[in-house]
């Protein structure tokens, strides 16, 4: 996907997520959707820098780059939505275009990417982000809503009640 379409993921995306955490529709909604979209945004341009440098869909668009991302909060007690950006970066790229991503470069090459994508520059590329971003947040709907709800069933189950 190009930049435009990682954008629109990452508004689309913070919309939704900021719906799901805070779904009263109100000021503290907005609040929430602006606190997160921010750096949602951010780290879904993020992977693109590699076009200054490296090798594009190589260099910042591998399971490494993001780790330290998911990891980068926990030492620096910042940056908490960041991975966010750049895993629905990699999806839409894996999801969204025929390339693909190299996910364990540089110890890796090979592309990786689903037989459903579309070239960046085909005029579908728009519904295509529209529909993987869905599908993420559809994802996160079930993570934030469904599981907890489970995993309280299974502790009243498991102790008796």
């Amino acid at each position: 996907m190009n930049k435009k379409g990682h954008v629109l993921n990452a508004a689309l995306l913070s919309i939704g997520l900021g719906y799901l955490l805070e779904p009263a529709g109100n000021l503290a909604t907005f609040e929430t959707i602006v606190s997160i979209g921010v750096p949602i945004t951010l780290g879904a341009l993020f992977p693109d820098v590699d076009t200054a440098f490296g090798k594009h869909r190589k260099t910042l668009h591998n399971l490494p780059i993001l780790a330290g991302f998911i990891v980068f909060p926990e030492l620096f007690g910042n940056l908490e939505w960041v991975w966010v950006g750049i895993l629905t970066h990699y999806v839409l790229d894996v999801a969204g275009s025929k390339r693909g991503i190299a996910l364990f470069y540089p110890l890796w090459k090979q592309e990786f990417g689903l037989p459903v994508g579309v070239a960046v520059s085909s005029r579908r590329a728009d519904l295509v982000t529209v529909l993987v971003t869905a599908a993420e947040v559809a994802l996160a709907a079930v993570l934030v809503f469904r599981f907890p709800q489970e995993g309280i069933e299974l502790a009243r189950q498991s102790i008796g009640f």
